[in-house]
């Protein structure tokens, strides 16, 4: 199993960048359930104001420490290093750190040590809005140019207004398979000249990466701000309601598991099967995020045990494309140790990822020429489907060094209401 895993990782650095850029992630085996948390609550988008505080916590799967070190890089809109802007303009302290906080695993089968850091902290103050990449690098390690784990977030300066709906009623169809968003953006207190260069648009349905819309073009310019209206662009298909399980306890089946037994060394957790659904159904669910925790739901990070969960989507072999299982744990969709293989005796498809105990959305997505899911033919879409929307906002003037993030808004549509 452990190979299997290896090869995995190592079929993720032969793949193509692919919306990786932007992703909080682990680039290493040993490195797993890496979040960006903030305030304190793992549901939140990783946006935050200069000054609120943004946990980077990660386990490493074994019990001998390793002397990490966590730099931080300031981006542009699309991610890229700002290359203009100096250390010291986004940055008090020092960069380059070491990691202190760790912790050992008590009384888990599988050993880790859980890292985490906290901003801002009495060496590292972050000073501009826009957005923040944390790389964290192995300092004993051979290789230790090489990042282990890449971590991203933003801060906003909230100087735009942003207005925004959706609706079921699109450009492409009316009520069926779609949803369009709709949104307009006031400048506020910034002084916009020209508005298709000065700012930088990103749309996201559920935290999606993958079928993002960027820098779409607004269709209605004023002085006073910009709106995108009837925008084929902005319609997404509108999938179906997340699965869900909970894994609290290793002893006993929990919601959406068939059962756990022991076995190679390590907890296995079958869930129950899924297919492609007909007609829409309305399960509550948190958009694909995840909980770490367990059934005494104290030291979480600690006490929560790894095990292999399997996947099963019972569906026709699709030729020539690949489906994976997919969620915000995934590590940047598409992740290899999520891709399915096919089962021809149980005309289903079939994988186990390593994940820590909690509550689990997750969704399984066909890869299509583009790069990008497609749930039609694996879950269905559903104009009804509660959906979260994220939109960001950034600007550079004129003559400025960097983009700004100075405005986000996250809706959410549910077409049953």
């Amino acid at each position: 199993m452990k190979r299997i895993i290896i090869l995995s990782f190592l079929v993720l650095f032969l793949l193509a960048p692919f919306a990786l850029a932007q992703q909080t992630r682990s680039l290493s085996e040993q490195i797993r359930s890496v979040q960006v948390i903030v305030k304190g609550d793992p549901l939140l988008p990783p946006i935050l104001r200069l000054g609120d505080p943004v946990e980077i916590a990660f386990d490493e799967l074994s019990h001998e420490y390793t002397r990490y070190i966590y730099k931080v890089e300031f981006c542009n809109a699309d991610w890229s290093v700002a290359d203009e802007v100096f250390e010291s303009d986004f940055l008090e302290g020092f960069n380059g750190q070491p990691i202190d906080d760790y912790e050992k695993s008590l009384n888990t089968t599988v050993l880790y040590t859980h890292y985490r850091v906290v901003l801002p902290n009495d060496d590292v103050r972050l000073l501009l809005p826009g957005n923040y990449r944390i790389r964290v690098y192995a300092d004993e390690s051979d290789h230790s140019e090489e990042p282990v784990l890449e971590a991203c977030f933003a801060i906003v300066s909230p100087e735009m207004g942003i207005r925004a709906s959706v609706s079921g009623n699109t450009e492409v169809d009316f009520n069926r398979r779609h949803q369009q968003v709709t949104y307009a953006v006031d400048y506020g207190t910034r002084r916009v000249v020209d508005p298709l260069r000065e700012l930088h648009t990103v749309v996201m349905q559920n935290r999606r990466w993958d079928n993002a819309v960027v820098n779409l073009e607004p269709n209605i310019t004023k002085s006073t701000g910009v709106e995108w209206t009837h925008r084929r662009g902005l319609v997404f298909p509108a999938g179906s309601e997340f699965h869900k399980f909970e894994i609290l306890d290793v002893h006993q089946n929990g919601m959406g598991v068939d059962r756990i037994g022991w076995y190679d060394s390590h907890y296995h957790s079958t869930l129950f099967a899924s297919e492609p659904q007909r007609n829409y159904t309305y399960v509550p669910d948190q958009n694909g995020a995840y909980v770490i925790r367990h059934s005494g739901d104290e030291d979480n990070d600690l006490e929560s045990e790894y095990l292999f969960v399997h996947f099963v989507l019972k569906m026709p072999e699709v030729i020539g494309s690949d489906i994976y299982v997919t969620g915000r744990w995934d590590n940047g969709f598409p992740d290899p140790a999520c891709k399915m293989h096919y089962d021809r005796g149980q005309r289903a498809y079939e994988c186990a990822v390593l994940l820590k105990q909690g509550y689990y959305d997750y969704q399984y997505r066909l890869l299509d020429r583009n790069g990008q899911g497609e749930t039609e033919r694996t879950e269905g879409d559903f104009f009804q489907t509660e959906n979260e929307y994220l939109i960001l906002v950034y600007h550079r003037p004129q003559g400025a060094r960097y983009d700004a993030l100075v405005g986000y808004k996250l809706i959410t549509f549910d077409g049953t209401r």
